[in-house]
């Protein structure tokens, strides 16, 4: 006997489902709802998910243990048939397949460790397979744009004259030099602490997903705009008060991801450049450009963090339509 059907036992069981017509449930009062609420603290407290993801995870349960709820069908004694049917209509209502598969993603971890504490015996998400995604390569950031986009907040324009920095300046030219030197995700930026930067080593300190540190090496260029904003933007912006984190608000405090991103996006606009493009597109400009220039990609795999080499190669395919591009544009014969 599993643990939830000991505790079904012993009366201490979930409350059944009410009938059509009443108040739809929250979470915690779908059946299986308080485990998922637990599973859930238990990614963010012992696996140091991101809150983005927990949330994301949040609503693919929950959507899952409506339908659960809706089809009448017990998350405890579900086949692979059922959830065969699940996943169909996911297809069918127009999810994309990569939040299929994401939907999957979380039912797998949740299955996991619904057997992990006993509450189940047998997971029947395990064997499953998602729908294969289509190669999505991103567009890499031109030579010419990424010099444009580090002018707008530099100590000269695009012309060469110089220019007045303020404080923010400093602050925002440090961060996007950074983001282009050492390809690190917009999260984990936002989560550099002040003794986490070695300038004068040209490295950084990361802590990655799944809570994985790694050394990240930077150029001089980054390390001198990174020097500039420590020595006279940094400090302005705290005026006084006291922070941990490397990059910090005009108030004060740790300069959010989300706060990342809407400096980028003003930058974008300041540029003149594609405003869809994202901080993400630092991260793929800087392997694309490093593999381009003979780069291996055991290095590259290091420096991104990827736990899988194949995550790495997508910049493979990029750095040789380049030299397709390169071929086709320099030889006489085209």
């Amino acid at each position: 006997m599993s643990a939830r059907e000991a505790e079904a036992a012993s009366g201490d069981a979930q409350p059944k489902m009410p009938a059509a017509g009443t108040q739809p449930l929250s979470l915690r009062e779908l059946p299986w709802g308080r485990e998922a609420h637990d599973y859930l603290a238990s990614l963010v407290r012992e696996r140091n998910y991101s809150p983005h993801t927990a949330r994301s995870y949040a609503t693919d349960l929950e959507g899952y243990l409506r339908w659960a709820h809706r089809s009448s069908v017990d998350p405890c004694l579900v086949t692979s048939r059922q959830l065969r049917r699940y996943f169909g209509e996911l297809d069918a209502a127009g999810y994309s397949k990569s939040t299929i598969n994401r939907h999957l993603s979380a039912l797998k971890g949740f299955y996991r460790w619904l057997v992990a504490k006993g509450f189940v015996d047998g997971d029947p998400v395990r064997s499953m397979r998602g729908p294969k995604k289509p190669s999505a390569l991103p567009r890499p950031v031109t030579r010419d744009e990424m010099r444009r986009l580090l002018s707008v907040h530099a100590p000269h324009d695009d012309s060469g004259k110089a220019r007045r920095q303020t404080p923010a300046d400093l602050r925002d030219q440090a961060l996007l030099e950074l983001l282009y030197a050492s390809g690190l995700r917009v999260s984990e930026v936002a989560g550099l602490k002040l003794a986490d930067a070695n300038v004068s080593g040209l490295e950084v300190k990361v802590m990655g997903k799944g809570s994985k540190e790694r050394i990240v090496p930077m150029h001089a260029l980054a390390a001198v705009s990174l020097d500039a904003y420590l020595r006279s933007g940094r400090e302005a912006l705290l005026s006084g008060r006291a922070s941990e984190y490397l990059f910090v608000s005009a108030r004060g405090n740790k300069m959010s991801a989300d706060a990342i991103r809407r400096m980028f996006k003003e930058t974008l606009v300041a540029a003149g450049l594609d405003p869809a493009l994202s901080p993400h597109a630092m991260r793929h400009a800087f392997a694309t450009d490093l593999l381009s220039e003979g780069a291996d990609l055991r290095s590259v795999q290091e420096m991104l963090g990827h736990a899988s080499l194949s995550t790495t190669q997508i910049y493979t395919h990029i750095t040789t339509d380049r030299l397709v591009d390169a071929h086709r544009q320099a030889h006489p014969r085209g």
